[in-house]
């Protein structure tokens, strides 16, 4: 049992985790944005797909070139403090796409997200494993799971609300301006919420602290079950952004959906609606079962649905790759738990190696922008597809622990 938490209240580590939960809801509801701002600044600045996966590749190039500063913070300031700071942060990049907006600067726009990104991982590097180790460790999958699933609200909320606010009713005229208000107010959502934590007492977990018991020539690269899983976090990431940013523009595509910009984006909203319940459902799920085998298990059914997409047309084309959804919901805080299994005082610079796997966010979906400007955007998606087959792998036999000798 985690020492920790031995003397921890159950009523204290409930708030706790209600008040991190919080912090979740707000970095998947910013995050998600993301796939309304592709479509919006595609038309204004009359992008090719390519160009405009640079906004995927600059807002997750940041998890890449910040993880290890943001584990440096951690250890230094410890978890709530790093989650104060990283929120504030949020907030700051925020508050620049107002003046992105003002001068129609793509550069800034995408610098305005990069500070944007910047704070979610911090807050990513702290408070997932803060959640995974606040209680019994073989919960710690269904624990974050759980945490996730309110992660999901927010992707879930996002793309509906971006799309009334941001998209315009008519096809190919943006405004550079409708992105201002909106930004403001996630802005001061932040801020509030960054003084709230600041005022709470989250409480401590020396024994996940770096420092604490580290043997000597211990490395994170000798552990095994580390390593494959910030691949499997890499290909994960990638698979995920890659299909949520094309899905408003192949809803679009006259034989799949015919939408609208602004319809197709409701739809996209089931795409992370379908997340968010099948993280509830996996929360309950890995309470009796082992996280490896509905880890691979849920990879196998992603695979086989984009396949679906790929090959079919029409409504089925539509719906199998909005189900992907419902099957990636598990993959990425149960990868995470099995990554940082058993690492203790190594578990900070586990986590920084984790979220800076998060990078395939930035890479993937600009390699499947470059499939779909040469080989058209239905037959891109055979490139999330191999993604999900080494998930399979990772999760039946890769995410085994082998202590290193």
């Amino acid at each position: 049992m985690n020492p920790s938490l031995t003397d921890t209240a159950p009523r204290k580590t409930g708030l706790a985790l209600t008040v991190v939960t919080t912090v979740f809801f707000m970095w998947g509801f910013v995050t998600v944005l993301n796939d309304i701002l592709v479509p919006h600044l595609k038309a204004l600045f009359e992008l090719n797909y390519t160009q405009t996966m640079l906004i995927q590749f600059t807002f997750f190039s940041a998890y890449f070139l910040m993880s290890v500063p943001s584990s440096r913070i951690l250890a230094r300031v410890g978890y709530q403090k790093s989650i104060v700071i990283g929120l504030a942060v949020m907030g700051l990049g925020a508050l620049l796409f107002y003046p992105a907006a003002a001068a129609k600067s793509y550069a800034l726009f995408l610098g305005a997200l990069w500070v944007l990104a910047t704070g979610i991982t911090l807050l990513q590097v702290a408070a997932n494993p803060y959640v995974a180790q606040l209680g019994a460790p073989a919960k710690a999958s269904s624990r974050l799971n759980l945490a996730q699933a309110f992660n999901s609200l927010g992707t879930t909320i996002a793309p509906y609300l971006g799309g009334l606010l941001i998209l315009s009713e008519t096809a190919g005229r943006a405004d550079a301006g409708a992105v201002q208000l909106p930004y403001i107010g996630i802005a001061f959502t932040l801020f509030l919420l960054a003084f709230g934590v600041s005022r709470f007492h989250l409480p401590s977990l020396p024994d996940i602290e770096e420092g604490h018991g580290v043997s000597v020539g211990d490395s994170i690269w000798k552990r095994r079950h580390l390593v494959l899983g910030a691949i499997a976090i890499f290909v994960y990431v990638g698979g995920e952004v890659s299909i949520g940013s094309f899905l408003v523009n192949y809803f679009s595509q006259p034989d799949i959906g015919g939408l609208t910009e602004r319809a197709a984006a409701g739809y996209v909203s089931f795409y992370w609606g379908g997340a968010m319940v099948g993280r509830f459902i996996g929360s309950a799920v890995l309470r009796n079962m082992p996280p490896g085998k509905v880890l691979g298990g849920a990879a196998m059914a992603a695979f086989a649905l984009v396949c679906i997409t790929v090959a079919a047309s029409g409504p089925v084309a539509m719906w199998s790759v909005i189900a992907v959804g419902l099957f990636n919901s598990v993959m990425f805080p149960t990868i995470f738990t099995l990554g940082i299994n058993q690492l203790g005082p190594l578990t900070g610079k586990g986590s920084g190696l984790l979220i800076m796997a998060i990078v395939g966010g930035a890479v993937l979906p600009v390699l499947q922008g470059a499939l779909a400007d040469s080989i058209g955007i239905q037959m891109a998606f055979v490139m999330p597809a191999i993604c999900y087959l080494y998930i399979v792998y990772y999760g039946f036999s890769g995410s085994r622990v082998v202590r290193p000798s």
